[in-house]
């Protein structure tokens, strides 16, 4: 085979394996003490779910991913896990925690220099951050996405994982729709259409309505 047949090849496979659902399923968290992590991550609200015997899982509440642990299901160090939880509204999910009883940090975003204190003044998408650790040290990060970047969500794909996200797309939705019917002057007739595109582009990136 010459090395034009390998690209032809390589590409061929490529554009395949594009095409084949790979969906991830668990993620695996070392913990010193199950029972320990059991209390811990029930307290967050999230699903206990039904396993096979020594294995603990959790599934947190619209998430399509679910946690893991279990006294021999991984090698790693208990306390050396730093995993990403998506949120529409770190304030709220932070004080939600806290009343919980969940030590976080102070929100923080991300500036030219660096972290800075406080929420994002525009309150951008990926900026907004605060993060906890579980009773082992595994670290969680807090990140407030609204929108996501451009390719990152096709528009015939979008979704929303639960109630709650959705009720807080339509409110966004909502509020940009007040200002859409401030510049046209008066009230728009099709705004189901307009939250409709609004909420789709919103999710892929893209413009919003004009």
């Amino acid at each position: 085979m010459n090395t034009t047949d390998v690209r032809s090849t390589d590409a061929s496979t490529k554009a395949s394996l594009m095409n084949v659902d790979m969906k991830l399923e668990v993620v695996v968290i070392p913990v010193s003490d199950v029972d320990r992590a059991k209390e811990f991550y029930g307290r967050l609200g999230w699903r206990l779910d039904q396993t096979p015997p020594g294995v603990v899982q959790f599934t947190p509440h619209g998430s399509g991913c679910s946690v893991q642990f279990g006294a021999n299901l991984t090698a790693a160090a208990p306390g050396s896990a730093k995993e990403y939880l998506i949120v529409s509204d770190i304030a709220a999910t932070r004080n939600t925690l806290l009343a919980a009883g969940i030590e976080v940090s102070e929100v923080f975003h991300i500036g030219a220099d660096g972290p800075v204190k406080g929420m994002d003044p525009e309150r951008r998408s990926y900026r907004s951050r605060a993060s906890f650790n579980d009773l082992d040290g595994n670290n969680w990060l807090l990140q407030e996405i609204t929108t996501r970047l451009p390719g990152r969500i096709e528009a015939e794909a979008t979704s929303f994982s639960s109630a709650s996200d959705l009720a807080a797309a339509m409110r966004r939705a909502a509020a940009a729709h007040g200002e859409h019917e401030k510049r046209i002057g008066g009230a728009d007739p099709n705004w189901p259409d307009w939250y409709a595109e609004y909420m789709v582009s919103e999710q892929a990136g893209s413009d919003p309505p004009k």
